[in-house]
């Protein structure tokens, strides 16, 4: 279920900062006309951060409607209190959604035995597939692949979205975790080598601009077809790169805006893309053949 190339949704907005609702089933239609594998909404790309809680179920929910059953829904339930966390958790069962990815929790800078308690407990509580996300950039805390591998004998966490792009540690548990367990890429450009090494797929920024591109290249990389895959990235590179100019989600927003499928409305104290990353973005779109 798991697998191949899963979008990490933005949240439309309007201008004013509102939720743009039509935009967001637009762009739901748009990635399954585009062959994309599973939608994870309300990620970090999805503004989880700035959305409150009846907010943010409501997009799981908009979401579920309008994938309609056709693809994976992995709702991005993760906090840094366990209480909110089990109600997102909970309320992504509810609405329907296939899985639920789960941030370490951020700001707090638990120990290892309490990352593994976090975790653990939602699971136990959740009776919903559940992946671990450990992007320790964003959070200030990361999570080691031996508590990763402890975590990986809980029945129902069933992966990690593993963001370090180090691929020593993505093999580490590619090797040594249960068969079942899915380790899955959460950083674009390193993405290929970790599917080469046996990861299940990657929870792609870039696959918002170029979602056809990357679920062939997950394709590609997942059979082990290392050259074609390897082409198909350094093509992409540009824009990988460029979806990282200032803070994710400001430019990948920045750039669905100026290909005309969303406003550019964006939450504080997420900002507009600064004026002079504009031609970077701009470039690497164009070169993509995207404007």
């Amino acid at each position: 279920m798991i697998q191949g190339s899963m979008v990490a949704l933005v949240t439309p907005m309007a201008p004013d900062s509102s939720l743009d609702w039509a935009s967001l089933r637009q762009l739901v239609d748009w990635h399954l006309e585009q062959g994309t594998d599973g939608i994870v909404s309300v990620g970090t790309t999805g503004e989880s951060a700035t959305l409150d809680i009846e907010e943010h179920l409501a997009v799981i929910d908009a979401v579920v409607e309008q994938v309609a059953g056709r693809v994976p829904v992995i709702a991005g339930t993760g906090a840094n209190s366990v209480a909110e966390a089990m109600a997102l958790t909970e309320g992504a069962r509810q609405a329907g959604a296939d899985a639920c990815l789960l941030v370490t929790p951020y700001y707090n800078k638990p120990t290892q035995e309490g990352l593994y308690q976090f975790h653990k407990y939602i699971a136990e509580q959740v009776p919903i597939p559940q992946l671990l996300y450990n992007v320790p950039g964003r959070t200030g805390v990361d999570m080691l692949p031996e508590t990763v591998l402890r975590l990986a004998e809980v029945s129902n966490i069933v992966g990690i979205k593993e963001a370090t792009g180090d691929m020593v540690r993505a093999k580490t548990l590619i090797e040594q975790a249960p068969e079942e367990f899915a380790v899955i890429a959460g950083d674009d450009a390193t993405a290929v080598e970790l599917m080469l090494l046996g990861g299940k797929g990657d929870i792609s920024v870039t696959a918002n601009v170029v979602p056809s591109k990357m679920a062939r290249l997950c394709r590609l990389a997942i059979e082990g077809s290392a050259e074609a895959a390897r082409t198909l990235n350094d093509e992409l590179m540009p824009l990988h790169k460029a979806m990282f100019l200032e803070s994710n989600p400001i430019p990948v927003k920045w750039a669905l805006a100026q290909m005309g499928l969303i406003s550019g409305g964006i939450r504080l104290p997420m900002t507009p893309l600064a004026e002079q990353f504009h031609a970077q973005v701009e470039t690497a779109l164009r070169e993509a053949g995207l404007l």
